[in-house]
């Protein structure tokens, strides 16, 4: 969809104040802890864009709250994992040996959209450590959550998402679906029978440049969507219904979402093994 497509799909004038007028009715508030995904497109046309809403998120949450987003950089990976776009074999090898080292400052965000690109480049933005699946967070957390990021714990306990359970954190799906819940990877990490396998990275090493390898879980996120609606069945309180702009909107309960998820892929790991058990009988 292209700009002229969104201006035409926006039947009313989109500003800052809208966005924070928005987020106020939504219930979002000076001190809040939230963790936002969002479609801008689905928003609708906004004067000012992508700085207009990362504005008035700042603002709404203010310094006394933390804005937390995905800032994943997946490429930063294995080569041989790559199915969008895979690339020749033979290509492998000298990927992992030319692929810059990640730099928190300077390694772009893989298809995070326009709104995660902004609060990036946000002065006081704090990016983690993480080379393929880090977060950026701005306000008063932003410090503490963002300083360690273990390499083979992207989405558990020691990730920025570990770090934010329990501290009564807020989901924000802004013209997006549970598939794009990153919270919902720790419940991954938390349930039993997480798998793993061999991948890698370009990062510093003691100043210098390296390619190093680390078990990276086996997440399944195609699970997402009907997890979410089962949340919802049961637990209808812990999730506003809204707009902001025109995009419709959840504010979710991460801890209650996270708990439920954890419950929810565990039966679902469970019932999995059952059904490959009677296939190999």
């Amino acid at each position: 969809m292209n700009e002229l497509d969104v201006v035409l799909r926006t039947g009313e004038f989109i500003s800052k104040e809208t966005i924070k007028e928005h987020l106020a009715d939504a219930g979002i508030r000076k001190g809040d802890r939230i963790i936002v995904h969002t479609s801008l497109k689905k928003v609708g046309w906004v004067s000012g864009g992508e700085q207009a809403f990362v504005e008035a998120l700042l603002k709404t949450v203010t310094a006394d709250g933390t804005v937390v987003m995905p800032s994943q950089s997946s490429d930063n990976s294995d080569p041989r994992h790559w199915m969008m776009p895979p690339v020749p074999e033979e290509w492998h090898e000298p990927i992992r040996l030319t692929l810059p080292a990640y730099d928190p400052r300077l390694t772009h965000l893989r298809g995070m959209g326009k709104v995660p690109e902004c609060l990036h480049r946000h002065p006081e933005t704090i990016r983690s450590p993480h080379p393929a699946h880090s977060f950026i967070a701005w306000g008063r957390d932003a410090a503490e959550w963002m300083k360690d990021h273990p390499l083979e714990d992207s989405f558990g306990e020691g990730s920025p998402l570990g770090k934010m359970y329990g501290s009564r954190m807020k989901i924000l799906l802004v013209g997006t679906g549970y598939d794009s819940c990153t919270a919902l990877h720790l419940s991954e990490y938390r349930a039993p029978g997480l798998e793993t396998y061999r991948d890698g990275a370009a990062l510093l090493v003691g100043g210098e440049r390296k390619w190093v390898e680390y078990d990276m879980a086996d997440l399944e996120s195609d699970d997402f969507p009907p997890l979410g609606m089962a949340f919802e069945r049961e637990r209808p309180e812990a999730v506003t219904r809204c707009k902001i702009g025109q995009a419709d909107t959840r504010v979710i309960d991460m801890d209650l979402l996270v708990d439920f998820g954890t419950e929810w892929i565990t039966k679902w790991r469970e019932k999995k093994k059952v059904v490959q058990t009677e296939k190999t009988e």
